[in-house]
């Protein structure tokens, strides 16, 4: 059995008040072996990525609050360097190297997690949000809950599949789809998007995707899509995807922007019966749709959030065989505040991922 020399200090990115910034500090505590609970593990992190949802619990501005001050961040990968006393059938032991995801916990026992819905668990606690997360060198999380990552998979490629990847494939594949359908991603160009475009041609789906911007266009159409709609440039973006899917619409949609734009036009582009994936979380906006024409066509809204454990094994494993690519840019854990900058003014395609070996 391995033996690690845990610190007693490290890293970490902290957010002390609601709208207060980021800031790293170097003298933050590290939880020791005998300060672990049962069921808690201690993981060395090698990076993580940086999440649209991370800025969202920084700057407050969804209708869920934070617990402040945060260490923001859930999508850690890292090596298990220690376990809580008295931890009982332990999934993982030290050494292994495991992913942290948004869902950081749950109890396994009610309903909701029986019915695989263990993200909707009253008792869940959340990695960057309602507990601790990954914007740290060492993070403490739970055995049951962490995602074990292949051999040979590098941690700085699986640590987007941690919340992005999962999230959208758990989407595409609660979408109703078939092989051959038609499905529309608005967003496809971001962070979340990239990801669903190619999980979507994983499964058979021709892909419509919905961004601004020639290097956003560049990269849906390198990944699969078949055809690209500028939300900027287009004058009639239904038009659009009614003439490339033969004039019905799509079959379904999956939404992964954070903007409430990308949903207004869905239930005009669908096609009778089809089904509008709901999974981007733009804070305070609501969800205007025809009542009367989503009864008329037979359309399906669909909440998807984050996914379970078996989603997050299904998503990793595609990857891990090469499947599915994150396109990421890295940068060292001091650069976070430039990272949200970004992600708030929408010019970063693809992904960020933050070396702790920086």
């Amino acid at each position: 059995m391995p033996e690690y020399n845990i610190p007693k200090t490290q890293r970490a990115a902290i957010v002390e008040k609601e709208g207060s910034g980021v800031t790293v500090k170097n003298n933050h505590p590290v939880k020791s072996q005998d300060q672990l609970a049962p069921g808690e593990c201690l993981v060395k992190l090698e990076c993580s990525g940086a999440c649209h949802t991370d800025l969202h619990a920084a700057t407050g501005d969804w209708p869920l609050k934070a617990s402040l001050p945060l260490i923001g961040g859930h999508e850690g990968v890292g090596v298990v360097v220690a376990i809580g006393k008295d931890t009982v059938r332990s999934p993982v032991k030290l050494g292994d190297r495991v992913g942290i995801k948004w869902l950081a916990d749950s109890c396994l026992n009610c309903e909701h997690c029986r019915k695989g819905r263990e993200q909707n668990c009253p008792e869940a606690k959340l990695s960057g949000f309602t507990v601790d997360g990954t914007f740290q060198e060492y993070v403490v999380s739970y055995v049951n809950h962490v995602t074990p990552i292949p051999d040979g998979f590098p941690s700085d490629a699986a640590a987007s599949i941690l919340c992005a990847g999962v999230t959208v494939y758990r989407a595409i594949k609660y979408s109703e789809t078939q092989i051959g359908d038609w499905m529309v991603i608005p967003g496809a160009g971001g962070g979340l998007g990239h990801l669903a475009v190619q999980y979507a041609r994983v499964r058979g789906l021709r892909v419509i995707a919905i961004d601004a911007g020639e290097a956003k266009r560049d990269l849906c159409l390198q990944l699969g899509a078949e055809k690209f709609v500028d939300f900027k440039e287009s004058k009639d973006i239904v038009g659009e995807i009614k003439k490339a899917t033969g004039g019905e619409g799509a079959h379904a949609a999956v939404v992964t922007s954070a903007a409430s734009g990308g949903y207004t036009q869905a239930i005009d582009y669908l096609r009778p019966g089809g089904v509008l994936m709901a999974v981007g979380l733009p804070g305070e906006a609501t969800l205007n749709a025809s009542i009367f024409f989503t009864v008329f066509k037979s359309i399906k809204i669909l909440g998807s959030y984050v996914g379970n454990r078996q989603d997050s094994m299904e998503a990793i494993d595609i990857a891990a065989r090469g499947n599915v690519t994150v396109h990421f840019e890295t940068k060292p854990l001091s650069a976070l505040k430039d990272v949200y900058d970004g992600m708030a003014a929408g010019n970063i395609a693809g992904r960020i991922v933050l070396d702790y070996s920086k």
